[in-house]
């Protein structure tokens, strides 16, 4: 398998940006497809319980955060970065095939373990290539069509995935482990990487805590990815109860409104790039990350049909700091830690992915009852998004240094 590297023009240009968009939205379309069937798929197949169900949506997350440092610090350490993302998309589509066969549950699990380490692989790597293939005025714009993928997948996932699984549960896996070979296929034939090495063949000494220690700024784009995920937690499963329990609406009002949030957060995240580009990186993130958290800790406050304009209103805001954190990643890594500093960004979304439904369930469930449970999702949903405001103050005199 040839190494894909080659010495190319690092000015932005949309045939190179929309391939990178692209396949990064059919990386991430495979996560959401099993969502719709998740109980006929592992619940009534395996004859568990609701805990053990949820399990499958979040082990995959703590195989991304377990792989996701250590696949970054490899590829700065080899460089072979197309490579690594390739034979990554390889192994996730095995395991989507894998999850189709009649093995034990435990099995099946630590499959679903393996491909959440090899997702995040891939997609750090996509990154990785992203924010190395244009020059430093044009990153925004690279990161914005990527991220703009990213969540244009994760919002079209889940209802393919239901009009898939509506008759067979296993065909969103058939599906998706037949989308990741062809997303395969197509990067092995037109995606090209740039090593930024002086020397390719040496081996770079990486590591997250010599880029930290190189860079402690780089602790702060961290921790708005861990935030941002933790609050994304909520609106997956809290959000989704609260809306059930308290207002009493179905599946498909509550498609509709998590669709209000994701659809202006996917669109904009490349207009907001390019603002990036022309602006403060910081001031973006510090007033976007402020409007998401108010938005967030303000979701009781309002009635089912003010709802859709405070979901778009929220989306939004998210996109103002989506990119801008993922730019402040990559600025604050040097070129040779730039994998493991975008693996990193991933891990720690994905840590606080994994944290977020716990938390809205326990603060929910402590501070409710079956009497008043709108106190509980008031105290869950002021934590989340107190969370995003305490954080913008506190990392504010970290994120003025050096004003980008």
């Amino acid at each position: 398998m040839s190494s894909g590297r080659i010495a190319i023009d690092r000015e932005a240009d949309w045939p190179r940006l929309a391939l990178q968009g692209f396949l990064a939205l059919c990386m991430l379309v495979p996560v959401t497809l099993p969502v719709p069937v998740l109980r006929v798929l592992v619940h009534e197949r395996f004859g568990v319980s609701e805990f053990e169900t949820s399990l499958f949506m979040s082990i995959n997350m703590l195989g991304a955060v377990l792989a996701a440092p250590l696949v970054g610090s490899f590829a700065d350490r080899w460089g072979q970065r197309r490579t690594i993302l390739l034979w990554a998309l390889v192994l996730d589509a095995l395991c989507f095939f894998l999850l189709m066969s009649p093995v034990p549950f435990p099995v099946f699990m630590g499959i679903r373990f393996i491909e959440g380490a090899a997702h995040i692989t891939a997609l750090s790597m996509l990154l990785s290539i992203a924010s190395t293939s244009v020059s430093p005025d044009h990153r925004g714009r690279a990161l914005g069509i990527v991220g703009a993928g990213l969540l244009l997948g994760v919002a079209l996932g889940a209802p393919i995935g239901g009009m898939l699984g509506h008759t067979d549960p296993l065909r969103p896996l058939l599906a998706g482990g037949v989308l990741l070979v062809v997303t395969m296929a197509i990067a092995f034939a037109f995606l090209r990487d740039s090593d930024l090495r002086e020397d390719p063949e040496e081996p770079v000494s990486g590591g997250l805590m010599r880029a930290l220690r190189t860079e402690p700024r780089i602790v702060v784009p961290l921790l708005f990815a861990f935030a941002d995920r933790f609050t994304v937690g909520f609106y997956t499963t809290t959000f989704s109860l609260f809306l059930s329990r308290v207002y009493g609406l179905g599946p498909q009002q509550i498609g509709l409104l998590i669709a209000a949030f994701m659809l202006p957060f996917a669109v904009l995240s490349y207009p907001f790039g390019i603002l990036s580009e022309k602006t403060s990186r910081v001031g973006l993130l510090a007033v976007g990350s402020l409007l998401y958290g108010l938005g967030t800790a303000s979701l009781v406050l309002w009635s089912p049909a003010q709802l859709p304009f405070v979901m778009a209103a929220i989306g939004i805001s998210a996109a103002v700091m989506f990119v801008p954190t993922m730019v402040l990643t990559t600025e604050y890594a040097s070129d040779e830690l730039r994998s493991t500093a975008l693996s990193a960004f991933n891990a720690a979304g994905s840590l606080g992915f994994i944290v977020g439904p716990v938390v809205g369930g326990l603060i929910s469930q402590s501070f409710g009852s079956d009497e008043e449970w709108l106190a509980g999702y008031r105290a869950a949903f002021g934590v989340a998004g107190g969370f995003e405001i305490v954080l913008v103050f506190l990392a504010l005199p970290f994120l003025r240094v050096g004003r980008k």
